[in-house]
C-alpha cells in the first residue's frame, strides 16, 4: 500500500470510525466499520489485510473524542454524511439507537442471568432493552440461565420461575428458555473438538504457579501436551477423577498477550459442591462462564450481545474458541452500570440476601428493598421501569437511575384510573385528632360527597359518613378558624369541635380556607401503609373495603399506593400487623 492509498484509508476509516459512533451511540471499532468501509471504497478490497492496522489508531482516537468533539470533525470532513445522520435523528422514533449490522427479522439476543437470586432494579435493564428491540426488529429474545458455578455463585432453585416472572411483569416473554446446567454434554463435546484443533490443554499447575507464569508471559510446562494425553487427562476430568483445583481444561490463546487476563484462560473446572438441581448434581466438571456463554450464543444464533463495560475482556478471550471453531462472532455493545438513587441498600443480590437472612428486611418484596419484586408489590407498573430503563441509552459510562423518572412514568400510566380516597396518617410525633362536627349557622349533612375522581364526574362521588372525625394535625387550624372539609363543606374551629358553617366553595376559591381530606372515626378502617422509611400507620374512609386487593388507588394529598390485605383478603401469608388494611406505597 503506496503512501497515498494509505492516507486515503485514513481518512476514509475517520469518517466511518465518526459516523458509526454518532449513529450507534457508542465507542466505535475496527470490526464495526470494516464492512461499510470496503463496500464504500472497493478499490481497498485488494488490501483488506493491511487496511485494519491503519486505521486502528484513527478509530483509537475517535473511540477518545466526547459526542460534540465527533460532530465537529465529521462536519469537517464530511458535512453530508452528518446531515444524514441529523435528518435520522429527526424522524427517528426510537429511543435506542439502532443495533449495528441489525437485519429486520434476523436479530437474535440474550439476556443471561445468574439464577442465585430475584433480580435487583438494575437487573431491568437488560430485558427491558432487549425486549424493546426484539419488538423493533421483529428478532427473538432468548433468556439463558447461566448456571454453572454450584458453589460461589450458587443457583437458588426459587430464583429460575421468579425472573421468568420479573420478566413477564415487565412485558415480555422469551421466546426460548435454556438452563446451561441442562447443556453439560454440549460443552463437553465442543471441549473435546477444540482439544482436537490443538486449542486447548490440560493443567495441573497450582493457581500460584500459573499466575506467576502468566503475568511473566512464560508458558506452562503443560501447554505442549499432545492432543491424546490432554483428551485423556479430560475425560478423567469429566469422570470425577481429580479433586477440586487439582487440574484444569485451558484455552491456548496467545502467551505474551498484551492483556495477562486473557493469556491461556480456564476452560473447565472441578467442583465437589453439588449443583441443586437434581438433573445437574452428579456434574463435577463445570465450564467457565467465558467457554458456556461462548459456545451457547454461538448454537443458538445469537447476533448482539450486550454486556457490562467491565466484560471488555470476554470477547477477547471468547474469540479464540470462536476462531479455533472459524465462527463469526456477533456484534457486541458495551454499557455502564446503573447507579439508583431513593435506596439506602446497595444493588446487589448477595447484599439484599444478606439482609434478609439477617432479618433486617422481610423479605425481597420489602418496600425498602431496590427489587422487582418490590416495586411491583408497590403497583409500580412494568412498562413505567421500562421506560426509564430505556431512556438511559447505550452509554458506555455509568448511569444514574432516577427513581424520580420511574414514578412519572408510572403516574402517568395509573392516573387517570386511580380512584381517590382519604387516609389520614396517625404518626407519632403528628398524631390524628378527632373532632366532632355539629350545626352551625347551618345543619351539619350527615356524609360528605367528594367526587371519584376529579377529572372524571362521570364516574360519580363516594359517600364519606361525618359525625365525628379524624384530622391529620398539621391541618387542625387554630380555634376561630376556619378550614375546607374536602367533598363535605367549610367548618369552624371552636375549642373541641367543629362548627358547619356552610357548603359554599367560593370561600376555597377565594384562596382564604384551606383544603384539607379527612376521614369519619366510627367506620374508619385502621390502615398501615409500608413505604421506603418504614410503616405509617392512619384510617381509611370505611367505602375503600369495597375496593378489590392489589388495585392502585390514590390517597388525596399523600400519594399512590397498591392496595395490599384487608381482614380476610391477603396476598400475603404473613402481613405482620393487626391492621384491617395494608397498602404500599408507590409515589407521591
Amino acid at each position: 500500500m503506496d503512501d497515498e492509498l494509505r492516507d486515503r484509508v485514513r481518512t476514509a476509516g475517520e469518517r466511518a470510525a465518526l459516523f458509526n459512533a454518532l449513529k450507534h451511540g457508542n465507542d466505535p471499532d475496527v470490526g464495526a466499520i470494516m464492512g461499510p468501509l470496503m463496500g464504500d471504497n472497493p478499490d481497498f478490497r485488494p488490501h483488506g489485510d493491511e487496511i485494519p492496522g491503519v486505521i486502528a489508531p484513527v478509530v483509537s482516537e475517535v473511540a477518545a473524542m466526547d459526542e460534540a468533539e465527533r460532530r465537529d470533525r465529521l462536519s469537517e470532513l464530511a458535512p453530508e454524511m452528518l446531515a444524514e445522520l441529523e435528518a435520522e435523528d429527526a424522524t427517528d422514533e426510537h429511543v435506542l439507537p439502532a443495533l449495528p449490522n441489525a437485519e429486520t427479522g434476523s436479530v437474535v439476543m440474550r439476556a443471561a442471568p445468574n439464577p442465585n437470586g430475584p433480580w435487583h432494579i438494575g437487573h431491568a435493564r437488560m430485558p427491558a432493552v432487549i425486549g424493546t428491540y426484539k419488538q423493533r426488529y421483529d428478532g427473538e429474545f432468548i433468556c439463558r440461565f447461566d448456571d454453572t458455578d454450584p458453589e460461589t455463585k450458587r443457583p437458588d432453585l426459587d430464583a429460575y420461575d421468579a425472573i421468568l416472572e420479573d420478566i413477564a411483569y415487565l412485558g415480555f416473554e422469551p421466546d426460548r428458555v435454556l438452563k446451561a446446567s441442562d447443556r453439560l454434554e454440549t460443552y463437553y463435546d465442543h471441549a473435546r473438538d477444540l482439544v482436537d484443533r490443538g486449542g486447548a490443554y490440560t493443567c495441573s499447575c497450582p493457581a500460584e504457579t500459573f499466575s506467576e507464569l502468566k503475568n511473566d508471559g512464560e508458558a506452562c510446562p503443560h501447554r505442549e501436551k499432545d492432543a491424546a494425553t490432554v483428551r485423556e487427562e479430560f475425560e478423567a476430568m469429566i469422570a470425577g477423577e481429580y479433586a477440586a483445583g487439582e487440574m484444569v481444561l485451558r484455552v491456548r490463546t496467545d502467551i505474551t498477550h498484551k492483556n495477562p487476563a486473557v493469556r491461556d484462560w480456564v476452560a473447565f473446572r472441578l467442583i465437589d459442591t453439588p449443583h441443586p438441581r437434581e438433573a445437574a448434581a452428579e456434574y463435577r466438571c463445570w465450564p467457565m462462564l467465558d467457554f458456556q456463554s461462548g459456545v451457547d450464543d454461538h448454537l443458538t444464533g445469537v447476533t448482539h450481545i450486550i454486556r457490562g463495560i467491565d466484560l471488555q475482556d470476554s470477547a477477547k478471550r471468547q474469540r479464540f474458541v470462536y476462531d479455533a471453531f472459524d465462527w463469526t462472532y456477533p456484534e457486541v455493545l458495551h454499557w455502564g452500570h446503573v447507579q439508583l438513587d431513593a435506596y439506602d441498600v446497595t444493588l446487589s443480590t448477595s447484599t439484599i440476601k444478606s439482609l434478609i437472612e439477617r432479618g433486617e428486611l422481610s423479605g425481597w418484596d420489602d418496600p425498602r428493598a431496590p427489587t422487582i419484586r418490590s416495586v411491583r408489590r408497590r403497583g409500580i407498573r412494568g412498562e413505567a421501569l421500562v421506560e426509564s430503563m430505556t431512556a438511559l441509552g447505550m452509554s458506555t459510562s455509568d448511569v444514574d437511575l432516577a427513581m424520580s423518572s420511574v414514578y412519572a412514568n408510572n403516574r402517568d400510566l395509573v392516573d387517570d384510573e386511580a380512584d381517590r380516597r382519604f387516609f389520614v396518617r396517625d404518626r407519632a410525633d403528628e398524631p390524628a385528632v378527632a373532632y366532632p362536627i355539629v350545626d352551625g349557622d347551618a345543619p351539619a349533612p350527615a356524609a360528605g360527597q367528594p367526587p371519584v375522581h376529579p377529572d372524571h364526574p362521570d364516574r360519580g362521588t363516594r359517600t364519606v359518613p361525618a359525625g365525628r372525625v379524624y384530622l391529620e394535625s398539621g391541618d387542625l387550624p387554630p380555634v376561630g378558624e376556619r378550614v375546607w372539609l374536602k367533598g363535605y363543606g367549610c367548618v369552624r374551629r371552636d375549642a373541641d369541635e367543629l362548627v358547619f358553617v356552610d357548603a359554599d366553595i367560593e370561600v376555597v376559591r377565594d384562596g382564604t380556607v384551606d383544603v384539607v381530606h379527612w376521614v369519619p372515626v366510627a367506620a374508619s378502617l385502621e390502615t398501615c401503609v409500608r413505604t421506603l422509611e418504614g410503616d405509617v400507620t392512619g384510617y381509611t374512609e370505611p367505602g375503600i373495603a369495597d375496593t378489590p386487593v392489589d388495585t392502585v388507588v390514590q390517597f388525596e394529598r399523600v400519594g399512590f399506593v397498591r392496595l395490599d390485605a384487608f381482614d380476610g383478603r391477603s396476598t400475603d401469608e404473613d402481613d405482620s400487623t393487626d391492621a384491617e388494611l395494608v397498602a404500599y406505597y408507590a409515589h407521591p
